[in-house]
């Protein structure tokens, strides 16, 4: 069995933010040995969280139980190219399948900025890039294997199981332990992108051409200015436009990275002189347009630490919520190092993800490690949840069970589906308790 006892197991997410000590480490390489664990653990009355890379800012992944990492889980890749449909073990990170996808001429449809994450744990919280032709990540999932809380290995899709389909393809780590998954890919494709620094009204009053006339839009606001900068990314058929290397590590390693986090370090050591900052980092970021492979166009490296909070609004409700939130920054005891993160996304069918039913912009809040967040934080929460907002499952939120349920057509679905399928609560912890009861 691929248990190891190790009393002092520390682990914390990649912010820094979570921490905990498990009792054992958990590395199976089988799904039987899965299996196996978690029947010993119901029979022990223990505990198991399954844990990715640590990319969640919440408290997801914590446990005081039986961590399980499934780095060294192995169930096989199968890559039908006709089809375009690859199968992967749950723990493969996303930059690996990238690369997996890309040597054979494949490619996800859209991501996130970021491919560190696990393929379990990014579709388990609802991680999703921008576009409006486009829901999260799990919508490309066409079936999924779980090990439930009894042991059961249930495999599901739209044909089989449906229901568990439905609800296990962003689950939080609630009904089992993800161990494989199907995905739907398409054809290798060369995104155009297209970054440049607007005033931020002149953006909200042609953002409805924008999201219709390209296939991925975002842009980021400069807290105490009226600047954004604004990314879109188009399907072209060639590579005719490569960013020079010395040009990417320019922006995007020194300036993106190395320079900005010098500039939050000022930022944080002299509060006053923040506005300035970022008055200067919206100015100076330059127009570029440049042609890549899709997942390289899409995801950038992130080495300044951060914590975030995400919702996901009705799209007509963005521009009231921009507004509040510009209120908000002005009247915080404390100064905001980061830009706030602007993306959309299509209406799906799966009953946890942020975007059951709805078109929906993404307005993601950030501040640098070791900076006050909690009070910016809560007031964004409190104009958020009144537009009808839903959180990020991986990002910072104070919701509970009783406010999360009306914002969720299907959470009662969701919760009847937990019940059967972990009726001893195997697989909860605190955070678990409280978001869904």
């Amino acid at each position: 069995m691929a248990g190891t006892a190790l009393p002092t197991a520390a682990w914390s997410n990649w912010a820094g933010n979570q921490r905990s000590t498990a009792t054992t480490i958990l590395r199976p390489t089988s799904v039987g040995e899965i299996a196996e664990a978690v029947r010993a653990a119901a029979a022990g009355g223990d505990r198991i969280r399954a844990v990715g890379s640590g990319h969640s800012f919440t408290a997801v992944a914590v446990t005081d139980g039986q961590r399980m990492e499934l780095t060294e889980l192995d169930t096989g890749v199968r890559v039908d190219v006709d089809r375009r449909l690859v199968t992967v073990p749950a723990g493969m990170t996303l930059r690996a399948l990238n690369d997996l996808l890309g040597a054979r001429g494949l490619a996800l449809p859209n991501l996130g900025d970021i491919d560190a994450q696990t393929v379990a744990g990014a579709i388990s919280t609802g991680t999703h890039g921008t576009g409006a032709g486009y829901g999260c990540l799990a919508t490309f999932v066409e079936a999924l294997t779980l090990v439930t809380g009894t042991g059961e290995v249930l495999r599901c899709s739209a044909d089989e199981h449906p229901d568990v389909f439905a609800a296990a393809r962003v689950s939080l780590g609630a009904l089992g332990v993800l161990v494989e998954v199907t995905l739907r890919c398409v054809d290798a494709f060369v995104l155009h992108a297209h970054e440049r620094p607007a005033p931020l009204d002149a953006v909200l009053g042609e953002l409805p051409a924008l999201i219709e006339t390209h296939d991925h839009v975002e842009f980021y606001w400069f807290p105490y200015t009226a600047r954004v900068q604004v990314k879109t990314n188009d399907r072209v058929p060639t590579d005719d436009r490569p960013l020079p290397r010395w040009r990417g590590w320019l922006d995007d390693e020194f300036l993106a990275n190395t320079v900005f986090a010098g500039a939050c370090r000022l930022g944080r050591a002299v509060p006053a002189l923040v506005p300035a900052i970022s008055a200067v980092s919206a100015r100076a970021l330059s127009e570029r347009r440049y042609t890549g492979r899709s997942d390289r166009a899409f995801c950038t490296p992130r080495r300044v630490r951060f914590v975030e909070m995400e919702y996901a609004l009705p799209r007509a409700a963005l521009p009231t919520a921009l507004a509040e939130l510009r209120r908000i920054v002005a009247g915080l005891p404390f100064k905001v190092l980061f830009p706030v993160e602007v993306r959309f996304t299509a209406p799906d069918d799966i009953w946890l993800s942020h975007g059951y039913g709805r078109e929906s912009a993404y307005l993601a809040i950030h501040q640098y490690v070791g900076m006050p967040y909690e009070p910016y934080f809560r007031a964004f929460e409190q104009v958020a949840t009144g537009l009808g907002g839903r959180p990020h499952w991986g990002k910072l939120h104070w919701r509970d069970a009783e406010s999360l349920a009306p914002a969720y057509p299907r959470f009662a679905d969701f919760l009847a589906v937990r019940d059967r399928l972990d009726p001893h609560r195997l697989f909860t912890n605190p955070h678990l308790t409280r978001i869904l009861g």
